[in-house]
């Protein structure tokens, strides 16, 4: 066999061997079911919404319906709190405060009305024992008072009392989130969006992503984002806060942001589309293993977005919208869940 016969047989061998290798990835999924789950929850889903489903590197999955796209920016409510406890996860990496830190060590106000022992950990998990009130869409009305977060968390201080001991009591609200915001940015003498972009939203190029305000600062539910977005801050948990080659978390700072940080007995409030789980920094653990670890974990917002991790069987669901979250909504998403779960192998007991 000539030399020239023999150059082309390795190449049309290699060609062969390339595309055997990548047909079983493209053939693997078969959504037909999923597309029609979606289109039997029409009134449900509502008229815009955006559904992505990210595994090994990709969006294998992404439909949408209206005028939404997977660019299109909406408020996400409560989900912020996902972001907002990376954020501080990030600073926790550099050295500059530690989840044990208590509030008054940069919140002094803190002290003078009895609630100084009270720790970053503590306000990430909803567990500051300050009293509050249930997440609805009139509060975030009433925030319209606040010039700024200092002045909120100044009112947090003296006119909330304590109504159970830190750390016992699961209360589900905007005050844990919104006191570890105002403190770190007394701690480093940053603005909270400026340090939010800095350490979250441009390492993972979140460019339709912000918390700016024409009143207070809202880290626990006051950004607006896009399904690509939340999509690429989810890929970066499932990657163990690495995101396009480069490090966004430690994996121990990951580790430690989907550990599970309440027990069913602690729970004295949760929303009703999270009733029944328990609680990790910034997320509600959906599902765990035989060992109690979490393994699903999601950080529902009351305007319908979902951003959802599988970390047995490695892959990401967004589930992006602009009406309220109902429990239908949350049913249909949870059953949307399933469907998914059926054409991707777990690999956890």
């Amino acid at each position: 066999m000539s030399l020239k016969k023999i150059k082309t047989c390795v190449i049309v061998s290699l060609a062969t061997a390339f595309m055997l290798i990548f047909q079983p990835v493209s053939a693997q999924f078969n959504f037909q079911g999923l597309e029609t789950a979606i289109a039997a929850a029409n009134k449900e889903l509502g008229k815009e919404f955006v559904i992505l489903v990210y595994k090994d590197g990709k969006v294998i999955f992404s439909k949408s319906a209206g005028e939404f796209t997977a660019k299109s920016q909406a408020p996400i409510a409560s989900s912020s709190k996902w972001l907002t406890a990376a954020l501080i996860m990030a600073l926790v990496d550099d050295g500059k405060i530690s989840l044990d830190d208590k509030i008054s060590k940069h919140l002094p106000i803190f002290t003078k009305y009895s609630k100084g022992f009270i720790t970053i950990r503590q306000c990430l998990s909803h567990l500051t024992g300050i009293e509050s009130e249930p997440i609805k869409l009139a509060n975030f009305v009433k925030r319209n008072k606040y010039n700024s977060l200092e002045e909120e968390i100044e009112e947090f201080a003296s006119k909330r009392e304590i109504v159970s001991n830190p750390g016992l009591a699961f209360s589900y609200s905007n005050v844990g989130m919104n006191i570890a915001g105002r403190y770190i940015e007394v701690a480093l003498k940053r603005g909270f969006e400026q340090l939010m972009q800095e350490k979250i939203l441009r390492p993972l190029q979140m460019r339709g992503t912000n918390f700016s305000s024409l009143n207070a600062i809202n880290p626990s539910g006051g950004a607006q984002s896009t399904a690509n977005d939340l999509m690429n801050f989810c890929s970066m948990l499932l990657n163990k806060g690495m995101f396009n080659g480069k490090r966004v978390l430690s994996e121990e700072s990951v580790k430690l942001l989907l550990q599970t940080q309440t027990t069913s007995a602690m729970i004295k409030y949760a929303p009703k589309s999270a009733e029944g789980y328990n609680y990790a920094l910034g997320s509600w653990v959906l599902q765990t293993d035989q060992n109690g670890n979490a393994t699903v974990l999601a950080s529902p917002g009351l305007f319908g977005t979902w951003p959802m991790i599988d970390l047995c069987r490695n892959y990401a669901v967004v589930f992006f919208a602009r009406e309220l979250l109902s429990e239908e909504k949350k049913d249909v998403y949870l059953k949307l869940k399933n469907i998914i779960d059926e054409q991707i192998v777990a690999n956890c007991n």
